[in-house]
């Protein structure tokens, strides 16, 4: 056993950086607890290592006293001085214990101790090496699925993707490449986890940062991003030159760079209005496409709340299908907002409201659609007018 033993550290040493100083620790402590286990509980012994031989001896150690209570742990000073008369009372003394069939316990406890120490190093250079593409976008090939996962191997890992984080309107087929997004990095009993997501709001600014050289620049920055993913996003965004529109530089010549992230998600309409400071121009803007007359905001500035009306024509539009612009405005703004037709509104505080113009909602510098059904102009009409050149 002493030969393959000694070769087995040298090649984990070699291979997997794990230093055999750190196995032999790991395997004298496990011995310790086998000896104990197996012979004698009492005991208090040590495990030591031959590094030339390769082999573990069992240790006990006594203390040397006057009188022996218990020989397990204690030696008589008379035993004590016949075998070194220097030694005194209170000294201690190893005596070799290691029984006759213990090589063979000796070697399973260091076959597991090794194989758990790959397992952890294995884990451990998982999460080193790919801790750093946490929260970026990378490209794997489908494995397969089951009712909860599906398993997307990335260079040399499998990921996992959860039911939550699977687009609605995708299926996954095996050797199907897909860009995820990594979500988390880390290890749970079965060893290292990779968990990726395509349905997650940074899906959607990554993808962005890879098309518009402006916000990876920090040139324009995403401020907000609210998203039901397969169905739409609204994503608002601002510009730190004032020469530079943030909505036109997102949406690319002729709609170029906003339809590629469309593409990227399957036809997801994506909505990118342009953040104000002002909170009444921002509701407005999140609530493209309807028009919006004014917006109220509650008494409580904590709660955050706003009433905003709108023409009765567009209440249904200012609401959508299901509720979902209204729920996305609010995401988007990090407002509660109650929307009201305009012929239901008796009276509005003129101290707590601020009127919009349906020129404020409508400009085509602040906000723009990829979905042409429900947009006043195209994207292809607002990315001519907003680009920059």
């Amino acid at each position: 056993m002493s030969k393959e033993m000694l070769e087995a550290f040298a090649t984990l040493e070699k291979n997997k950086g794990i230093e055999q100083d750190v196995i032999v620790d790991a395997i004298k402590a496990a011995l310790v607890a086998a000896y104990k286990k197996n012979y004698n509980q009492a005991q208090n012994v040590e495990v030591d290592f031959d590094e030339r031989k390769g082999n573990f001896k069992v240790m006990a150690v006594k203390t040397v006293v006057d009188e022996v209570q218990d020989d397990r742990l204690e030696v008589s000073l008379k035993d004590a001085l016949a075998i070194n008369r220097a030694y005194e009372v209170g000294d201690e003394i190893r005596f070799e214990v290691t029984p006759k069939n213990f090589g063979r316990i000796a070697a399973q406890t260091a076959k597991q101790v090794i194989m758990q120490r790959l397992r952890e190093a294995e884990r451990n250079h998982i999460i080193d090496e790919y801790s750093q593409y946490e929260d970026e976008l990378v490209t794997g090939t489908v494995e397969r699925r089951d009712n909860r996962f599906v398993y997307v191997k990335i260079g040399n890992v499998e990921a996992v993707m959860p039911h939550r984080d699977q687009m609605p309107n995708e299926v996954y087929n095996p050797q199907d490449q897909i860009r995820v997004l990594v979500t988390h990095v880390g290890s749970d009993s079965k060893g290292a986890q990779i968990t990726v997501s395509r349905t997650a709001p940074d899906m959607v600014k990554r993808l962005f940062e890879q098309e518009v050289p402006e916000i990876y620049d920090g040139t324009v920055e995403i401020v907000s991003i609210a998203r039901e993913a397969g169905d739409r996003t609204k994503m608002a965004v601002k510009s730190n030159d004032p020469n530079i529109d943030p909505v036109g530089t997102c949406v690319g010549q002729k709609g170029a760079r906003v339809q590629n992230v469309v593409n990227e998600l399957g036809g997801e309409n994506i909505d990118i209005v342009k953040y104000e400071e002002d909170p009444s121009d921002y509701i407005a803007n999140a609530l493209n496409p309807a028009e919006v007359i004014a917006v109220q905001f509650g008494e409580d500035e904590e709660e955050k709340s706003a009433l905003v009306i709108v023409p009765d024509y567009q209440l249904s539009l200012a609401i959508g299908k299901k509720g979902q612009n209204v729920r996305l405005a609010a995401r988007l703004t990090g407002y509660k907002i109650d929307i009201r037709p305009e012929s239901e509104v008796e009276f509005v505080d003129e101290k707590s409201t601020d009127s919009v113009s349906k020129e404020d909602t409508d400009s085509s510098e602040d906000v723009v659609s990829t979905e042409e059904s429900t947009a006043d102009v195209t994207t292809e009409e607002k990315s001519e007018d907003n680009t920059e050149e």
